[in-house]
């Protein structure tokens, strides 16, 4: 069973990660979330589930603001050319659904099977934002927590400046 937001906010306070969350509409893009920024200082994220021919899962954890060249994008980060990742993959490995794609579901990849890489231009921010496994809220930590919440679920952060490509 995967982690729900009340796990994850455990999980955020069992590290000493603090947090703060907002609940809202559901937004499923980038452009329904805008008005959030007003309310919620820092980087918000697009985040992206993909897949390359050889099974590399990666999750790609972007400032919202950010133009990402998926074509060119493999080359940065050593995977052959990347597609989406189904629905049913992501489930499994991130415990949540399109919509809900977020740097927190590498809570739920107890396996380490999904490769995380995050952009050099939300890694600037201070204050990064994320859906807490939902996307009817938004959670804001520190970027240097976020650091910490990725190794603490056993995974490595790949920063990589997407705008070079």
């Amino acid at each position: 069973m995967p982690a729900s937001p009340s796990d994850l906010f455990d999980f955020l306070d069992t590290h000493g990660i603090a947090h703060t969350t907002v609940e809202h509409d559901a937004t499923f893009t980038v452009e329904e979330g805008r008005h959030l920024k007003a309310s919620m200082p820092g980087g918000h994220s697009k985040n992206l589930f993909m897949k390359d021919k050889d099974g590399t899962i990666v999750l790609i954890s972007a400032w919202a603001d950010s133009q990402l060249r998926l074509n060119q994008l493999h080359k940065l980060i050593g995977t052959r050319r990347l597609s989406f990742g189904s629905a049913d993959l992501m489930l499994e490995c991130l415990g949540v659904v399109p919509g809900s794609v977020t740097a927190f579901g590498l809570i739920n990849d107890t396996a380490q099977r999904v490769r995380f890489v995050a952009d050099a231009a939300l890694m600037r921010f201070d204050r990064v934002n994320f859906h807490p496994l939902v996307n009817t809220a938004t959670t804001s930590i520190r970027q240097a927590d976020l650091r910490r919440f990725v190794e603490a679920t056993g995974h490595d952060l790949t920063e990589v400046d997407f705008s070079t490509l």
